[in-house]
């Protein structure tokens, strides 16, 4: 066998980062190739790299597919060679049928433009027969099917596209395990058709259920290249491989001591905001204690961002149950007021979408979430808010000529401060912190990491979500491991590892 598609010492840069080095990865006609990584180690780039995100010219090293020298200036180019991404986030027009999905931008048209309904439904159904979805009508809307099925219908789409080397991005990070089931036996029915498939997945049993060969990167480089059909792979193996990373100290000392229980969530159900049907946070139940760190380890599409919004005054979600305690009392947590007021502080995971005003000063920012303690008979006290700003700057030491500066001018490790500070403001006992050192220089992470060490030491609860596993072996007293909406594991910190954290994940 031929490969279909080699990607040779691929090195991708950032300002201040390189995000792949030196990769390369083959993948032969007719193979099923996964390539696999931790969050973070580049896989998502790559396949940027060759669908043409990231056109030619803005990265080294070369692509051959289907044996000459590829250079795609854009998706279309990619595309116009068969090579098709379905992405994890599912790109579909929920208020559009079947068949119009399908042929979206790639319509049947004849004279005129005018398109040709009669084929555009007669060919959906030959399309939606060949990925198992033929009860369902061409017409039937797309926000009336479950996401197993929209996962079906993209890779229908791809296949009206005379798709040759189909991309599968976490395919089932969404599905029920029939569904994925369902998707891993289309998957092999494709190969013996003849489509060449890429699936990046952390879901080992399923890479081992289809692969032809594992490909593992590691901190934007090739670890390694496996042949499955040479002898089997174990889980063991590619674990090993994806999280054998230096593990230097990079963490200030804490004195760990965590006193009674101070917040405990119990029995706790979200749902999709859009669509109902779809139970993303499953029977949740959890305790912090104070003074303690507590992490939620997981990895993208677990459901950890979604289950601190949730707590977090329901800012995400609908039909929500469960109990919050805080204190060993119950606490309101019914809108975002209501849950600062129980006690609960949120630094989001998106600080310059929903953690800052970006056009507004240090100074304002920092007081938003606590303006009854700069206001008087709900007059604003500025010379108060300068001086609460002020001191803020100095204890988390924000690096800037002053607090009327716009925080949008500000480095990221400096912006994340300001959120830091607007939540301390608030006075919270519990501070749930959603990938507080995501983009930030090592310098500011150290920063960062003082501060919760701090806040542990005043006695307060911290949560803290981050795809990072060094830093929660580093940070926490107790990690818990969140796979598919549910806790499936919970490690102290003397049981826990990057191996152990790894195989709670896949083995579920």
């Amino acid at each position: 066998m031929r490969p279909l598609l080699e990607m040779r010492a691929i090195t991708k840069e950032f300002p201040g980062v390189k995000a792949l080095d030196q990769v390369s990865l083959s993948v032969n006609e007719g193979e099923i190739l996964a390539l696999v990584g931790e969050n973070g180690a580049g896989k998502s780039t790559l396949m940027k790299v060759l669908s043409g995100v990231y056109p030619v010219g803005s990265y080294d090293g070369e692509i051959h597919y289907d044996g000459a020298l590829a250079e795609f200036r854009n998706i279309a180019d990619s595309e116009a060679k068969g090579i098709i991404i379905i992405h994890q986030e599912l790109a579909l027009v929920p208020q559009l049928s079947i068949a119009e999905n399908l042929f979206l931008g790639n319509e049947i048209a004849g004279r005129g433009g005018v398109i040709r309904w009669q084929e555009t439904l007669s060919r959906t159904e030959a399309l939606l027969k060949k990925v198992g979805l033929g009860r369902e009508a061409p017409t039937t809307m797309v926000d009336k099917l479950g996401v197993g099925k929209q996962q079906l219908v993209e890779i229908a789409k791809a296949l009206s596209k005379d798709v040759r080397l189909l991309i599968l991005d976490e395919p089932t990070a969404a599905l029920s395990e029939s569904d994925s089931q369902a998707l891993l036996d289309l998957m092999l029915e494709l190969k013996q058709q003849g489509v060449t498939q890429i699936i990046i997945s952390h879901k080992l049993n399923e890479v081992r259920r289809v692969a032809d060969t594992v490909t593992v990167i590691r901190d934007g480089t090739t670890v390694s290249t496996k042949d499955a059909r040479a002898a089997p792979i174990t889980e063991d193996e590619i674990v090993r491989d994806m999280v054998g990373r230096d593990m230097a100290h990079r963490y200030p000392d804490r004195e760990r001591r965590a006193g009674d229980v101070l917040m405990q969530v119990a029995g706790w159900n979200v749902y999709h905001p859009e669509h109902a049907d779809r139970h993303v946070i499953r029977d949740v139940d959890f305790t912090v204690r104070a003074g303690e760190v507590v992490g939620i380890a997981g990895l993208m599409g677990a459901g950890r961002t979604e289950l601190a919004m949730s707590i977090f005054g329901r800012s995400w979600g609908q039909n929500i149950s469960g109990e919050v305690q805080i204190g060993g009392k119950p606490a309101n947590v019914s809108d975002v007021p209501r849950a600062i007021q129980a006690g609960l502080a949120y630094v989001t995971e998106d600080r310059k979408s929903l953690g800052l005003v970006l056009d507004e000063t240090i100074r304002k920012n920092i007081t938003l979430a606590n303006l009854p303690a700069v206001s008087r008979n709900a007059i604003l006290n500025e010379n108060r808010e300068t001086a609460v700003a002020e001191d803020y700057r100095r204890a988390l030491n924000i690096r800037t000529p002053g607090v009327f500066q716009r925080v949008v001018n500000l480095s990221g490790g400096n912006q994340q401060k300001v959120v830091l500070s607007k939540w301390l403001f608030a006075e919270p006992e519990v501070l749930i912190l959603d990938e507080p050192t995501r983009g930030i220089d090592v310098g500011a992470k150290f920063e960062i990491y003082g501060i919760i060490n701090d806040l542990s030491a005043q006695g307060k609860g911290v949560v803290m979500i981050s795809s990072e596993m060094p830093e929660l072996l580093g940070m926490c007293d107790r990690i818990y491991v969140m796979n598919e909406g549910a806790l499936v594991g919970e490690l102290t910190a003397a049981e826990a590892s990057q191996e152990a954290i790894m195989s709670l994940i896949v083995t579920e």
